[in-house]
């Protein structure tokens, strides 16, 4: 067993956020074989993430304020502290923060065996693209 060394919390790059978004990591792969990676992630009031999708799908668990998600066919999904979204793998999507709150999730995903592929950018998100049509975080 041990203590993981406190990594330093990083700015996301523009190329790939709009707005105000800190990393820190959690849990990164240390052996052969193992993909698993996990990390806190903090969005100022506003910002969010660009297009984007995950090869092997990702789990986002809210901490803090309210997440705003949204999918390609307009979708916008509001998931509150305490809840779990779930996106697919290859599904593309963006995470936000409201307007006028602080948001933190930690994001957990698989690495495949190419670490560079695991999360696929594209264009940044438009305002009409966060308007979408809301609706509450559902469960199964």
């Amino acid at each position: 067993m041990q203590i993981e060394a406190r990594t330093p919390t990083v700015k996301n790059p523009p190329e790939q956020f709009a707005g105000d978004v800190w990393v820190e990591s959690i849990v990164s792969p240390h052996e052969d074989g193992q993909h698993a990676t996990a990390a806190l992630v903090r969005f100022a009031p506003g910002a969010r993430t660009a297009w984007h999708s995950h090869e092997k799908g990702q789990y986002l668990h809210v901490t803090q304020g309210i997440a705003r998600f949204g999918t390609r066919d307009g979708e916008v999904i509001e998931v509150h502290p305490g809840q779990t979204l779930y996106t697919p793998p290859g599904q593309e999507h963006w995470h936000a923060s409201t307007e006028d709150g602080f948001m933190e999730h930690i994001a957990f995903l698989e690495l495949g065996d190419d670490p560079s592929t695991a999360t696929t950018w594209k264009e940044h998100v438009t305002d009409e693209d966060l308007r979408g049509a809301t609706t509450g975080a559902t469960t199964s």
